[in-house]
């Protein structure tokens, strides 16, 4: 999988795509990350990339030509699956997006700023908006490496144990069950005796039925 990541703020993503699974998947081959710097593409001496909005308001909104000169570089050299935009009023994000988009062999992501991005953009060189959630953030730069995380952590090959990733909360439209691990007590707190039986099937009914209580706590709308 190759991920394309437009930004106004390329030094923010250092740290969080060179740490722990992320960095491994780009280590074994499984993952490209390429982070694209937009006032690269500005055409402009200053390199800005954001201009006042028609009709006055507050706040500054990023400009068409350099997103789209970068978008349109990406597009030439190789064709992408999607090109995404992190916007707070795209469609949420969750496990059945993530299961799919992994699947996928090239993305771009394009990182909002300021008031947002010139509304053309999104009406003719993005093919999806996605959001993390209800509400709004500085920029999409967080957003994307969250949905970055989330895609690649299913990539074959990235985790040690490709099952893990089936167990986790959400896949199976239920949270996660318990777990737990060494010693098997302490300060008179005890691990469930059914874990430590070693009765597969006993073990697998548990964490079902711990599942289903979790959520209907937790999380009802999703049994829903």
């Amino acid at each position: 999988m190759r991920i394309d990541i437009i930004t106004c703020l390329p030094e923010l993503f250092e740290g969080p795509m060179n740490q722990s699974i992320v960095k491994r998947a780009v280590q074994k081959g499984h993952v490209d990350i390429q982070i694209h710097d937009l006032r690269i593409y500005s055409t402009n001496k200053h390199k800005t990339i954001d201009d006042y909005a028609y009709g006055g308001g507050a706040g500054m909104v990023m400009m068409i030509e350099p997103i789209d000169l970068c978008i349109s570089e990406l597009t030439s050299q190789r064709e992408y699956d999607e090109i995404i935009y992190l916007s707070p009023d795209g469609e949420t994000l969750n496990q059945g997006i993530c299961n799919q988009l992994s699947l996928t062999k090239n993305l771009i992501l394009l990182c909002g700023h300021y008031k947002g991005v010139d509304e053309r953009v999104r009406q003719h060189l993005i093919t999806r908006e996605i959001s993390i959630g209800d509400y709004v953030l500085s920029g999409g730069e967080l957003a994307a490496m969250v949905l970055a995380d989330a895609l690649i952590r299913l990539v074959p090959g990235v985790l040690n144990d490709e099952s893990s990733a089936l167990t986790d909360s959400f896949q199976d439209g239920l949270l996660a069950p318990p777990v737990y691990t060494r010693p098997a007590t302490y300060k008179g707190w005890d691990v469930p005796a059914v874990l430590q039986s070693g009765h597969e099937g006993k073990i697998n009914e548990w964490r079902h039925e711990q599942s289903v209580k979790r959520t209907q706590d937790r999380r009802p709308d999703l049994l829903s």
